[in-house]
């Protein structure tokens, strides 16, 4: 199946939430500090569901719909929080604790139900066919920790624009849509990497916080 701007089985829209504080940045990793500890255990069952999904999906061609809306939910909630903190510093709206889609929230991500899955790709598709994009995604998000932040590419950037935020009050634009394209591709790889979708993440950098073609999510 090839990617097409008319399917896209993975959608991220973001919205930079202006005007940001200059100086909440500075603590937002202590008040995450709850969403860590609650998002440790949640993914902990994310990697049971996704063993149970592997075998539904290899037997049945089915990923079972109550367990594709938790795995969903908990990809929504991190991303939510990386949103807020050291993924993007998109927003100074504290995430909700929650696994449902949040509407009025200023980043929303969406996967796409799949009716069928392929038995066959459901074999290979998580650990050899998508060795090319974790070999990416490293760089995106690097290997360790420096303070806060992350050591890899977002991190980096991320870093860049708290420091440009802190300096000036507002965040570069142009960064703002650097740091979301990364964050897509990488949200698009954890989608097919946890058998979500059997569409293989394109090697594109789609720029800003509207999906390509002007969908949303």
């Amino acid at each position: 199946m090839s990617t097409s701007a008319a399917y896209r089985p993975v959608r991220l829209t973001a919205v930079p939430d202006l005007p940001l504080s200059r100086w909440l940045w500075l603590v937002k990793w202590l008040l995450v500090i709850p969403h860590f500890v609650v998002l440790f255990f949640l993914w902990i069952a994310f990697v049971l569901v996704s063993v149970v999904a592997f075998f539904a999906i290899l037997f049945t061609e089915r990923y079972p719909r109550a367990l594709f809306d938790f795995n969903l939910g908990v990809l929504r909630w991190s991303w939510r929080v990386s949103y807020y903190a050291y993924g993007a510093l998109g927003t100074d709206r504290y995430p909700p604790f929650s696994l449902r889609e949040e509407p009025d929230y200023p980043t929303r991500l969406d996967v796409a139900y799949p009716e069928r899955l392929s038995r066959g790709l459901v074999l290979v598709k998580w650990w050899l066919l998508a060795i090319p994009h974790y070999l990416v995604v490293g760089v995106f998000l690097g290997g360790g920790h420096v303070g806060w932040t992350e050591t890899g590419l977002v991190g980096l950037l991320v870093l860049i624009s708290a420091v440009a935020l802190a300096f000036t009050g507002s965040y570069p634009r142009d960064l703002f849509d650097l740091v979301i394209g990364l964050d897509r591709w990488v949200l698009r790889v954890a989608a097919y990497a946890a058998l979500m979708t059997d569409e293989y993440p394109p090697f594109r950098l789609d720029l800003g916080g509207d999906e390509p073609g002007g969908g949303t999510a």
